[in-house]
């Protein structure tokens, strides 16, 4: 919606800045309306065009994964745990994951 309003902002003033106010148009006795009028779409038009790919060209977000799958929870824990040199135990801390 914003791209659209963005666009015709920029096409009206396109052709607000194109079309010769009455004043000057009653001066020169000519009848260019049909000129002008051509005059203010065509460039209603080109800005419409510019306007809207200067819109486009902003940066695209894409959307990660929907679900992550939560880290295991750990915690450490007092274990006992043999001993290599003697055949006893010792007790060491260690790291329990779910």
């Amino acid at each position: 919606m914003k791209r659209v309003i963005s666009s015709l902002l920029i096409a009206t003033a396109l052709v607000g800045s194109a079309i010769q106010p009455a004043a000057a148009r009653d001066r020169h006795h000519h009848n260019d309306t049909g000129r002008a009028i051509a005059g203010g779409v065509a460039a209603g038009v080109v800005g419409g065009l510019i306007g809207g790919a200067i819109a486009n060209s902003g940066p695209r977000y894409v959307d990660g994964p929907r679900y992550v799958e939560p880290a295991p929870r750990c915690w450490y824990e007092d274990r006992d745990v043999r001993n290599r040199y003697d055949g006893g135990y010792h007790t060491e801390t260690v790291r329990v994951c779910e």
